[in-house]
Order: C-alpha cells, then sequence, then structure tokens
C-alpha cells in the first residue's frame, strides 16, 4: 500500500516532521503535564524512525523520497526539540551546537560524496549517535526532580 503515494515509510517520516511543533509548543509551558506529554510525543517520534526503517527495508519500499526525508525528518527531530530547550536553560547551548554543527558537516560531506557518485551508508556509529541524542533530549524533556538532574 502506497498512502498519499508516498508509502508508509514516508508518511512516518512526514509524521514525524508534524509531530516537531506539537513537541516545541508542550515545551514552552513549566506544567509537568504538558512536558510528560512532550515526551509522549517526542518518543512516538523517535519509535516511528524505527517503524519506518524497518518497513522500507522489509517490504522493499525504499524510495528517492525517502533518501533524503528520513534523514532530514531524523535531524530536525532533534535539533528543534533541543533549540528549544536551550532557549529555555534546560539543555546545554553548547551540547546543541554540537548536534548542529555535526549535522551539518556530516550532511555536507554526504551531499559532496553523492555528487561524486559516493554513497555514504549509515552506520551502526551513526545509529549509536541517534539514540544518545534522543535519549540526552528526551531526559531533557522530562521533568524529572531534581536529584536526577545531570
Amino acid at each position: 500500500m502506497r498512502p498519499l503515494g508516498l508509502g508508509w515509510p514516508n508518511v512516518l517520516s512526514i509524521g514525524r516532521i508534524a509531530l516537531i511543533p506539537i513537541v516545541v509548543v508542550l515545551l514552552s509551558t513549566d506544567h509537568a503535564a504538558t512536558r510528560w506529554l512532550a515526551l509522549v510525543a517526542f518518543v512516538v517520534g523517535a519509535l516511528s524512525d524505527l517503524v519506518d526503517g524497518y518497513l522500507a527495508r522489509r517490504h522493499e519500499m525504499t524510495t528517492s523520497v525517502g533518501a533524503w526525508l528520513d534523514p532530514l525528518s531524523d535531524k530536525l527531530f532533534v535539533i528543534v526539540p533541543a533549540i528549544a530547550l536551550s532557549a529555555r536553560g534546560d539543555f546545554p547551548w553548547w551540547a546543541t551546537a554540537v548536534i548542529v554543527l555535526r549535522e551539518v558537516a556530516v550532511s555536507l560531506l554526504r551531499w559532496r560524496l553523492d555528487q561524486r557518485g559516493v554513497s555514504m551508508p549509515a552506520s551502526r556509529a551513526g545509529k549509536a549517535k541517534t539514540f544518545s541524542q534522543i535519549v540526552a533530549v528526551g531526559l531533557a524533556i522530562a521533568p524529572l526532580s531534581s536529584t536526577f538532574d545531570p
């Protein structure tokens, strides 16, 4: 099935992008309940990344649109909440800068290699990096008590 002519993996990537403003709006309050809702939305988005990758590989639903949409949605899904959290003082600016600079550098490298006809597929290290970023941003979203504050 190809909903909206895009395929489920691409629909999930678009859904992940659509969750970003919801997470940011929920982060804009100082209420624990809305922070927990933001965390739930963030976890749903993170899990959707696993599902869209599985569907694309398992059911051979890889597309040229998905080849740029999935990494874009992954980057935005971590970077935008990190910036929103840093603006609130809930996440260190240096960590946000490292995340943004790394993502820009790798994207430029991939683009340059693509211009030369060379592919740079995702690696286990890259997947571990994404996981660690999601955990770090997720923990910053969670309204944990000060005893758990890193």
